[in-house]
């Protein structure tokens, strides 16, 4: 017998995967190979010992100093409460102790230029402290040229809505890369089932050389990159299911089709920031068809809720993820989406519980090898439900289902129209309009039918090689 890690924990996937055509907007089939399974035997052992592989959490007090000079957290959406507030519910649910804490540290220089360019790694990623350390001439031209603004509030910012604080936003922006990519690596190498990464500031919205909307270094895309570097890892699945639209993980991996990238964002035809993501963006040379975008238009009439992401995930996300066969599948956890949030922030009614019904869904890909990692989400209430039920998916707890009222729902006609500008795959295409339980219920229809035909064909098969060995062997 052998030493046996635990296989993961895979929640029933409550629809059957049918392959697909390629598409515009689907990967096509690759034959890269597979990441190394995360379940180790060691044949000369004598005994069978189970080793618990458990899902892993990571935080760090320190990202919570990135804070404004004017110390007014209401006139600043993105602040330290956000974590705090996670951190602590995630202690007083009991969901912490379930989990394996891992270490943090900060991503060195060389990992964040993986993603962004050498001069941007410097001028946001040292502070006084360290700057001592690097080539003081080369550094001197370098900070010469970082431009601050000042802000209503009587602080510092990169730009209108981005704080900077000289002490502290480096090393916290340089913490939240380090976080996503450890609890990445130690997911794919199977040290741990899988993972929350509660960190900021968040990272989706950086591009090679610019800091934007909160962000200063894109921590997911960092920790892809690192999966490909140190562990070959062949294939990686993004969810951005943050409302504001990914565009710097976008860039990052825009000709590469090693990296499948998938977002749900609030589009409203461009008007809603950053402004990108419409549905013709499926990546270049290469990388063509493996950039999804389902960018929602018709703003809050109505605000999408739980029919209409429901509907995503069953027309586009997961059949095309499941025929991209992700090693790792990595999320850029927004809870922006999620009630609560006034309409400059988001202005959507999905609920807290559809996010961990989400996670769940995206457990049946990669082995269950998921790492999910904070992104944008404001409203403190709103944000710490999402987190806990996204945590409880995790761990394979039996969470309360979604109501009956909102499996029935179809989505709304706005919805329709945006999965449509998606969607070129007929089988999909043909129950966009349905609620989850209709869809569900002709997709049984359909299997018992093809079933049925099957049986028909294998009998008359039969009675024919009946028939043939009979005048063969009289």
């Amino acid at each position: 017998t052998g030493l046996q890690m635990d296989t993961p924990t895979v929640p029933a996937l409550i629809w059957p995967h049918q392959p697909l055509v390629r598409t515009q907007s689907s990967p096509a089939s690759t034959s890269l190979p597979s990441a190394p399974h995360p379940h180790t035997t060691i044949p000369s052992m004598s005994l069978s010992i189970t080793i618990h592989v458990y899902p892993g959490l990571v935080y760090d007090a320190q990202m919570q100093k990135h804070q404004c000079k004017c110390g007014d957290n209401s006139r600043h959406p993105e602040h330290a409460g956000r974590i705090q507030s996670i951190w602590s519910r995630l202690q007083e649910r009991g969901l912490r102790s379930q989990c394996e804490r891992i270490r943090s540290r900060k991503a060195t220089l060389e990992e964040l230029q993986s993603v962004h360019s050498e001069k941007h790694v410097l001028l946001f990623g040292t502070n006084p402290l360290n700057q001592l350390k690097l080539d003081n001439h080369k550094l001197a031209g370098i900070l010469s040229q970082r431009i601050c603004v000042m802000l209503p509030c009587g602080g510092v910012g990169v730009d209108i809505d981005t704080i900077w604080n000289e002490l502290h936003t480096s090393a916290a922006s340089r913490i939240a890369a380090g976080c996503v990519t450890d609890l990445a690596l130690k997911v794919a190498q199977g040290e741990l089932k899988n993972g929350f990464a509660v960190v900021r500031p968040p990272g989706h919205h950086a591009t090679h050389s610019s800091p934007l909307g909160f962000c200063f270094f894109n921590s997911v895309a960092i920790a892809a990159r690192q999966l490909q570097h140190k562990l070959n890892v062949s294939k990686i699945l993004i969810v951005d299911w943050d409302i504001h639209h990914g565009n710097g993980t976008q860039d990052a991996f825009y000709n590469d089709p090693s990296v499948l990238y998938i977002s749900l964002h609030r589009y409203d035809d461009g008007n809603f920031f950053p402004g990108g993501g419409h549905p013709s963006e499926v990546g270049t040379g290469a990388g063509e068809g493996f950039n999804v975008n389902i960018g929602w238009t018709g703003g809050l009439e109505p605000p999408m809720g739980d029919a209409e992401y429901l509907a995503a995930f069953r027309t586009v996300v997961m059949p095309i993820a499941h025929q991209f066969s992700p090693d790792v599948v990595l999320v850029s956890a927004g809870f922006d989406a999620v009630v609560g949030h006034s309409s400059l922030l988001g202005g959507y009614k999905v609920t807290a519980k559809c996010f961990g019904f989400l996670t769940r869904q995206l457990m049946s890909l990669a082995g269950g090898r998921v790492v999910l990692a904070l992104e944008g989400g404001h409203d403190l209430k709103a944000i710490c439900d999402a987190s806990e039920a996204c945590v409880s998916a995790l761990l394979g707890m039996e969470v309360e289902p979604l109501s009956q009222s909102v499996l029935d729902q179809k989505p709304c006609d706005n919805a329709i129209q945006s999965l449509q500008n998606v969607i070129h795959v007929k089988d999909s295409a043909d129950t966009v309009d349905l609620s989850y339980l209709q869809a569900q219920r002709r997709r049984l229809r359909r299997d018992s039918d093809s079933e049925a035909v099957s049986a028909i064909a294998s009998l008359s098969m039969r009675a024919v090689s009946d028939r043939y060995g009979q005048r063969r062997h009289p």
